[in-house]
This record gives C-alpha cells, structure tokens and sequence, in this order.
C-alpha cells in the first residue's frame, strides 16, 4: 500500500481508535468503509487486515478515488453507499463481517470552495456529493416554492423561523438568482438571532445540503442493506453528526425500524437485525476536540448483527 505524508490533510478521521474498536476487526474478514473521503479510517483499517481479508470502500465523490491504493485485497467502489448490497454483490460478495460509516462530509469538501457546502466563502451554489448528477444547491434555492423551502428549513434545519426564511429567499431571488453562497448568506444575514448567526447559517445550508443529496432517504436504504449483508456477529460502526441522522441510526439499532416502534413475531419476540454495543453515543475526547472541531458534533454508535433475523 503506497503511503501518503498529507494523508490526513483531505479529512482528520473523527474517533479514529474508537471506530476500530467498535469494528472488532479480524484479520481475514471482510469489512466495509461505505464513507471513504481521504481515507483516514480506511488506511487504518487495512492495516489490521491480513493478505486473505479484504477491504471494499465507497464514495461517489470523484475526489475521493486519488486517495485510494492500489491492492489485490482492496477495493474503491464508486457508488452512493445506498447500492451497498448490489455493489458488493458484483464483486461476489454477499456477506461481510463489519461496516463503518461516517457521516460527516470531509474536511476536503467544506475547504474546496467551489464545492458551495462552506458558509466561509463565496462560491457558487453547489453541495452536491455527487457532481456529475443531480439537482444542485442553486436549483433548490432558486426553483422550489416558498412551502417547498419552508419544510425544507424547518425538517432539516432544525430553524426556528422556516417561514421566515422562506419568503426572504422567494423575495429575493424576484430580482435576480441567488447564485452564490455568499448572496445566499446575504439573503439570511437580516433575519439571523444576534450572536448566533453562523450557527443559524450552518443550519440553513445543512438543511439545503441534506436535500440536494436527499441524505435521510439514503441513510434509511443503506442501513436496511446493513442487515442483509452483515454476517451474525458482524458489527456496524456509524458517526452522525446532527440529530436527524442520529435518531434514524438510534432508532434502527434500537428497535428496527425508523419511527422507532417495536415489532414483535407471534411469540411476542421482538424483530430487530441488531443490538446495540454502547448503550449511549460515543463523543470524542477534549484531547480530539482540540486537534479537531469537527468532532464536536460527532457521535458514533457501535451495533452487532443478530443471529438468523
């Protein structure tokens, strides 16, 4: 495996010692990175594995693929993790003893300006994961209705003034479109609570973001394949990093399904893929905060597939 000097410079992977604990790896296993970015997770995973495990990683970013290695035991697959099953599937595979997915989008996409995801710059409206498809950030902003982006805003922004927001931007955008992140944070800087606007931003392009890449519907299809193709034992390590994600991820491992409602067989046995390893989330460190902020909102939850669910 070719080794990088920067290799951290493209994404510091988050909970880095905690991620490979909660995977338990076996040297001859198979695991999944469904979340490569620069690899920080991955090369370290690969360490642990021998010449007869494997590693297969994901990520639609075009990006991402200049920091894979070459390797007869390793895989890039250039793909939205939620066709994990069938990706895995065309390279013969079809079950697997751990996977790893870290939510987070990467150091690298926030730093890359014309990506549009920072709230730093001025760039064009884009944050899409997957630059070759899809409706970008502009089109969101300048096309949906003022009820689309009301919803929009207050389901995945969490905001406390949707409505607010959604006049100021179908107001604005009368005259000219909203081009740009900063034009967008033009739009909002009237309307942001004092001393709180840059949360209040993040906030608005989280939900924006969320929407273009339509995050919480692949989560829930990536996780229902988690189940099919994790082996009994195999363990399912995931890192969110707001609310929404966490409360899908907590739910599914906690009860099978999304909304969190129990389902139980005839015999009254409840029908869940997994169990939970860590009762609670895992947050990072104050050391790990201190090296890196992003990790602040991080938390990783460690389950373990069940037995012939």
């Amino acid at each position: 495996m070719e080794e990088k000097n920067n290799q951290y410079e493209y994404h510091v992977p988050v909970m880095l010692q905690e991620c490979l604990d909660g995977l338990d790896i076996h040297p001859d296993g198979i695991y999944v990175d469904l979340t490569f970015g620069g690899g920080g997770h991955a090369r370290e995973m690969f360490k642990l594995l021998s010449e007869k495990g494997k590693l297969i990683v994901f990520d639609q970013d075009a990006d991402a693929k200049k920091n894979a290695w070459t390797a007869p035991n390793f895989h890039f697959v250039a793909s939205n993790f939620s066709f994990l099953k069938n990706q895995l599937r065309m390279l013969g595979i079809s079950k697997v003893d751990g996977i790893l997915a870290d939510l987070g989008v990467s150091s690298h996409q926030f730093n890359e300006p014309e990506r549009g995801f920072s709230i730093r710059s001025d760039e064009k409206l884009d944050m899409r994961m997957n630059q070759r498809s899809g409706a970008s950030a502009y089109d969101v902003v300048n096309e949906y209705s003022e009820e689309q982006i009301m919803t929009m805003v207050g389901k995945y922004g969490e905001v406390k003034s949707p409505r607010r927001i959604a006049q100021a931007i179908t107001l604005k955008r009368q005259a000219a479109p909203i081009a740009t992140t900063g034009q967008l944070i033009a739009v909002l800087e009237p309307i942001a609570p004092k001393f709180k606007e840059n949360k209040f931003y993040a906030q608005v392009f989280q939900a924006i973001r969320i929407e273009v890449n339509d995050e919480m519907n692949v989560l829930e299809r990536m996780l229902e394949q988690t189940a099919e193709v994790l082996k009994p034992g195999g363990r399912l390590v995931v890192m969110s990093y707001h609310s929404l994600e966490d409360r899908l991820v907590k739910n599914y491992i906690k009860s099978g399904s999304f909304d969190g409602k129990v389902e139980k067989d005839f015999f009254g046995n409840v029908l869940k893929p997994f169990k939970g390893i860590t009762r609670k989330p895992t947050v990072a460190d104050e050391e790990e905060l201190e090296r890196n902020s992003r990790a602040r909102s991080a938390k990783l939850r460690v389950a373990e597939r069940n037995e012939g669910e």
